[in-house]
C-alpha cells in the first residue's frame, strides 16, 4: 500500500513542487489550502479548507489518516508580516496548533515536518548552523520561533515525532513577485520584452542572502521525513551565499536593453539581516541529501518562462 501524505498550504509557491516530489515517489498525495489549487494533477485528493478552523482540521485527518503531514502554510513574507503581524501569528501559530492537537487527540503516529524559517536566527556576520542562537527580528521570525517552540513541547510532553526545519531563502518558477528575485526577474523582463530601456526599482543590495532552489529544497523535506534521524531541527538551504547586487547584475545581463536600478524607500524594511547564509551540513550527514541546482538555475527558468521561450 501507498504512504500517504498531506501537505496543508499546498496551494502557494512551493506546494506544487512538493506535491509533484511525492507524487514522483510513489505516495498517495492530499492537499488542502484556503484558495483553489491551480495545479491539481498530482494530487489524490485536494480539499479547499481554512486550517483556522480546528473542527475542520480535525475531520480532514481523522478520514485520512496520513503517515505524514507537512505545514507549508503560513503568512511567508517578511514584509508582509510588518503589515499583518496579528493574521501572521494566527496562521503561522494557531494554524500549526490545530494540526498538533488534532494528532495528539487521535492518538495518531503520523510523523509532522513543520517549515520553519532562516528568520529565526539572530543577526550573524557568519555561516549558521542548527545551534546559533535564535533571536527574530520580524513578527514572521518569531511566529516561526514560536511555532518550533510548540513543536518542542508535543515532543517533549506527549511524545510526538515532529521534525522542525529552518529554511532559508529559495526561488523559482511561481514564486510572487513580492519576493525580491522574483521582483527583479518581472521588471528585467517587462523591459526587456518592451524592447526598450527602462529601470529596476529596488530594497537593499547590499544584504547577502542564501537562496537555492525550490526544487531542492522540497526534495530535502522528503529526504528528511524517509530518514531515520533522531535529530528534531535541520537547516534546509543551498549552504552557498550571494550578493543581492550580484544576483540582480547577473539578471539584468540576460535582457537586451539597458536597465538602470534605483534604489527606493518604500522597498526598504525596518530591519533587515545583513546576511544569512546556511551551514547544511547536518541536513546532508542525516540524510544523504545534495542540492542538484543553483539559483542561476532558478533564475534563468524564471527568465525564460517570464519572456515566453519555455
Amino acid at each position: 500500500m501507498k504512504q500517504s501524505v498531506l501537505i496543508f498550504g499546498c496551494g502557494g509557491f512551493v506546494g506544487g513542487y512538493l506535491a509533484e516530489e511525492f507524487y514522483s515517489h510513489g505516495y498517495k498525495v492530499y492537499g488542502t489550502d484556503i484558495t483553489e489549487c491551480k495545479t491539481p494533477k498530482n494530487f489524490h485528493e485536494y480539499i479547499c479548507m481554512d486550517m483556522l478552523s480546528y473542527a475542520d482540521v480535525f475531520e480532514l485527518i481523522e478520514r485520512i489518516v496520513p503517515d505524514y503531514i507537512i505545514n507549508l502554510a503560513a503568512i511567508s513574507s517578511v514584509g508582509d508580516s510588518w503589515n499583518i503581524p496579528q493574521k501572521t501569528i494566527a496562521v503561522n501559530v494557531n494554524g500549526t496548533l490545530n494540526i498538533l492537537e488534532a494528532v495528539r487527540k487521535l492518538k495518531l503516529k503520523t510523523k509532522i515536518l513543520l517549515i520553519g524559517s532562516s528568520e529565526e536566527y539572530a543577526v550573524s556576520d557568519t555561516q549558521i548552523s542548527e545551534n546559533y542562537p535564535l533571536n527574530a527580528n520580524n513578527p514572521y521570525g518569531i511566529s516561526k520561533m514560536t511555532q518550533e517552540h510548540f513543536a518542542d513541547m508535543y515532543r517533549t510532553v506527549y511524545g510526538m515525532d515532529i521534525i522542525s526545519t529552518r529554511t532559508f531563502n529559495h526561488t523559482g518558477i511561481g514564486q510572487p513577485d513580492k519576493f525580491v528575485l522574483p521582483s527583479f526577474v518581472k521588471q528585467a523582463t517587462e523591459i526587456h520584452n518592451s524592447g526598450r530601456d527602462g529601470k529596476i526599482y529596488v530594497g537593499n543590495l547590499s544584504a547577502k542572502r542564501d537562496i537555492g532552489d525550490v526544487r531542492d529544497m522540497v526534495s530535502a523535506y522528503r529526504m528528511i521525513l524517509e530518514s531515520s534521524t533522531r535529530k528534531k531541527i535541520f537547516n534546509v538551504g543551498s549552504g552557498v551565499c550571494y550578493s543581492l547586487e550580484d544576483l540582480l547584475k547577473y539578471i539584468i545581463s540576460l535582457a537586451s536593453t539597458n536597465i538602470e536600478v534605483i534604489v527606493s524607500e518604500e522597498k526598504l524594511r525596518p530591519a533587515d539581516n545583513p546576511i544569512i547564509w546556511c551551514n547544511n551540513s547536518l541536513l546532508r550527514t542525516e540524510t544523504g541529501w545534495a542540492s542538484r541546482y543553483t539559483v542561476y538555475d532558478a533564475i534563468r527558468e524564471m527568465f525564460r518562462s517570464m519572456t515566453g521561450r519555455i
